[in-house]
């Protein structure tokens, strides 16, 4: 912990570099990924601070809308479209996710009863050929692209889609090597960006 208060001591001593910061927000992508700790999207990007609006879930899981049981999810979607005006999203997975893996292992999550409920969120089973691979490439961008998916059943998304004001993108994060791939639709393979 202290390498983490020593950096906040740092950082906050450059307000020059975060004064614009106050006068609000306008970043252009809503950027939906895990929480796992190895995924930084800033690192990834290399965005600053006020260019990306993020959504971190466990097992970067759009839970499907449902207006009578609103989620913060739903709710942080819904705020970077309509208030923010983002023009695209990124639903970026990654290798060696605990979440996918422990939906295609079938893994008993008894243990942690509020992990299993929120996974009972990932839909079906992502299709995987070999569970047992480590990286559970296959089922995470299987899974991506149904989270992608979900997020077109949100009505202001499919909206600002109909207006041709927004663009959805899958990614796929790499953690053993760095690389980021894309989902290309006509392929529909994902390609190295």
């Amino acid at each position: 912990m202290q390498p983490l208060i020593d950096n906040a001591r740092m950082f906050g001593q450059r307000p020059e570099e975060f004064a614009r910061l106050a006068e609000g927000q306008s970043p252009d992508v809503l950027f939906i990924t895990c929480s796992d700790s190895r995924v930084v999207p800033a690192l990834i990007t290399g965005a600053r601070p006020g260019e990306l609006f993020e959504l971190r879930t466990a097992g970067n899981i759009v839970p499907p809308h449902a207006l009578e049981h609103p989620t913060s999810e739903a709710a942080t979607i819904e705020y970077a479209v309509e208030v923010l005006g983002v023009k695209d999203i990124v639903v970026c997975g990654h290798s060696h996710c605990g979440a996918v893996g422990a939906v295609v292992r079938g893994d008993d999550l008894a243990a942690v009863p509020a992990v299993r409920d929120w996974l009972a969120h990932a839909a079906e089973q992502p299709k995987c050929e070999d569970p047992a691979d480590p990286t559970v490439a296959e089922a995470v961008q299987n899974h991506v692209l149904t989270q992608v998916l979900r997020l077109r059943s949100y009505p202001c998304i499919e909206r600002r889609l109909a207006e041709g004001r927004l663009g959805l993108h899958a990614w796929f994060y790499e953690v053993h090597t760095g690389t980021v791939r894309q989902h290309r639709a006509e392929t529909d393979t994902f390609e190295t960006l």
